[in-house]
């Protein structure tokens, strides 16, 4: 256990809604089961989303949200979680590449769901050694980026301070994992539990 960390996960047009919910549902369950056994306890997680403005984000399917934070208006970032979704747009942009890079630099951790993998790589936070996508994009991110070793099969990956995560759903036993890792195996297990979901602990 250790002092409360700052969850901050990326939104932009057309992200997949589960890769960001997904995380956002595991680390606010976290804080609220921690809450629950110790109530004067500072909550171990605090989440909130940054886009590139304040302007309502639609992401894909249409559900539009409100982003908490814009860039350079957020409080710092403990842990970076970059989701994916339709990421051509973002690798084209020289700010977002840029932002990812700048927080990555001064984050604890960093995590990518499905195809958030590519932002990371494109800008130059993923740089080599082994990670995983969503199992329809593996073989592009080998392509555009053939010094990273992607693999197939593991929910995710983990390298030092980075995790990769396998596509959509993998993004919760990502995050699960992180909880495990960031406060306590006990929390991660109340916190499946809470959620109702069955943890898969399958990683590389």
């Amino acid at each position: 256990m250790s002092a409360r960390r700052n969850i901050g996960i990326y939104l932009f047009p057309e992200v997949e809604v589960l890769d960001f919910a997904g995380p956002f549902e595991v680390f606010t369950t976290a804080a609220r089961v921690c809450m629950r056994m110790s109530p004067s306890a500072e909550p171990p997680f605090q989440v909130f989303s940054v886009a590139e403005s304040s302007a309502l984000v639609r992401a894909r399917a249409g559900l539009r949200i409100t982003p908490d934070h814009a860039f350079g208006e957020h409080p710092k970032i403990d842990v970076l979680v970059v989701p994916g979704g339709v990421i051509d747009a973002e690798l084209a942009k020289p700010s977002v590449l840029q932002w990812v890079s700048d927080c990555a630099a001064d984050a604890e951790l960093v995590a990518s769901v499905c195809t958030g993998a590519f932002i990371l790589a494109k800008a130059e936070v993923l740089v080599s050694g082994k990670v995983t996508t969503h199992w329809e994009d593996q073989a592009q991110l080998a392509e555009m980026f053939p010094a990273l070793q992607v693999v197939s099969g593991p929910r995710w990956v983990e390298q030092e301070n980075m995790f990769t995560s396998a596509g959509i759903s993998a993004g919760i036993d990502m995050s699960l994992h992180l909880v495990s890792r960031l406060w306590s195996e006990q929390l991660a297990i109340l916190t499946a539990r809470q959620m109702d979901y069955r943890w898969e602990r399958s990683s590389a």
